[in-house]
């Protein structure tokens, strides 16, 4: 391949009428066709048996849709955080719990708008494929409702032209000029047909393609990166490569930023799609392994967990397991909410919630006398965000 067609595998730049240079990407899959050698086709196996093993995990968790909860609020947090939020995972838990602190980062809505952009997109996907249609209604979820989302367009395909650069840059000092507003219906109805026409391509080479060309066409005012990160998860859990959505791939992405956007705009500049599948596949083998070793890690919880309960709690034993189980979904809990789960007195409720506290499984987190509020530490730990490469 000459030097003048690597550079134009994936496109081209054209000058536009106002004078700045806007990159047209060319339709998927790439031309010449992805060079699959010895290293990417070894990298693809490791990253097939790591998410299968993902998926075998979760599967071996009894009430597997209870842990999923989780899993989505780290990748949405993480998958912010790249975007500049500084909201954490116990922020946003606390915010969901309604626990008040006047001290919590303001940008918490638009974490929660990534979990509700993606619980809306999976359960969408029992009557609509990946497609545009879908990506422009998650785009929706995504924005609505966040104080500066309104002026955004939430779910409408861009107008105007954007770009991606440092603060106070212009069209014409830009990192980067996506295509210009008339392109880019054409070039997501592209990537749509290669999504669901084109089978040659193992999966995981056509996902990471996929997103890459999606943050390439950057088809929205704001959200770009996070709907492109959604987009990843909606492929596997729609290809049934995952069963459920559990791989945080947006660890890896904040742990390497800097590769990210530099393999991304490599791709534009010089057509190298295979580095960029190297480190996309990368990325799913790290993070799969993670996201196994946490699923190992709540079982080991879990059965520690209960056994303190047969253990200490006596009579009460059958209404801690019920609210030991109802942790995993909701880490924050109150004496009300546990009397209306176990259906019983406040008195007995308080009691067990004090007596669950005693050992170490909840702990009091408002620091108030009344309207309190409990959390399952041990739970939260294991998805926290600071704890590195160990979780």
């Amino acid at each position: 391949m000459s030097s003048q067609g690597a550079e134009q595998r994936a496109g081209r730049y054209i000058r536009q009428p106002a004078g700045y240079r806007a990159f047209s990407p060319a339709v998927l899959p790439p031309d010449p066709e992805i060079r699959i050698d010895s290293d990417l086709q070894v990298r693809l196996s490791q990253a097939d048996r790591a998410l299968g093993r993902l998926d075998g995990s979760i599967q071996t968790l009894p009430h597997p849709d209870l842990f999923v909860y989780m899993y989505v609020r780290k990748e949405a947090v993480l998958s912010s955080q790249i975007e500049g939020t500084q909201s954490s995972l116990q922020d946003v838990l606390a915010a969901e719990a309604k626990i008040l602190d006047p001290d919590r980062p303001h940008d918490v809505e638009e974490v929660v708008g990534y979990i509700r952009a993606m619980n809306y997109g999976l359960s969408r996907l029992a009557d609509l494929p990946v497609s545009v249609r879908l990506i422009c209604e998650i785009h929706k979820q995504l924005l609505e409702g966040i104080a500066r989302g309104s002026h955004l367009t939430p779910g409408e395909i861009r107008t105007s032209q954007n770009w991606i650069g440092s603060s106070g840059c212009n069209l014409n000092n830009a990192t980067f000029v996506p295509p210009p507003p008339h392109e880019v219906a054409e070039h997501l109805s592209q990537l749509e047909k290669f999504l669901h026409t084109d089978a040659r391509l193992p999966l995981l080479i056509k996902i990471g393609l996929a997103h890459a060309q999606f943050e390439t066409i950057h088809p929205f005012l704001d959200g770009n990166g996070r709907v492109g990160r959604l987009l990843i998860t909606f492929l596997l859990c729609e290809q049934k490569v995952l069963l459920k959505p559990v791989l945080y791939l947006s660890h890896f992405f904040k742990k390497h930023r800097q590769a990210y956007y530099d393999h991304l705009q490599a791709i534009r500049d010089h057509g190298v799609w295979e580095e960029w599948l190297m480190y996309f596949l990368r990325g799913v083998i790290d993070v799969s392994q993670q996201a196994t070793e946490t699923a190992r890690r709540i079982l080991n919880l879990r059965e520690s967990h209960r056994r303190t309960i047969t253990e200490r709690l006596g009579r009460s034993a059958g209404n801690g397991h019920r609210v030991l189980e109802h942790l995993y979904e909701h880490p924050y809990v109150s004496v009300n909410e546990v009397k209306e789960l176990i259906g019983t007195t406040y008195p007995a409720a308080n009691d067990l919630v004090a007596r669950m506290e005693e050992d170490g499984i909840l702990r009091e987190a408002t620091g108030q006398s009344r309207n309190r509020r409990f959390v399952y530490d041990g739970y939260i730990r294991l998805f926290d965000e600071d704890q590195g490469d160990g979780e």
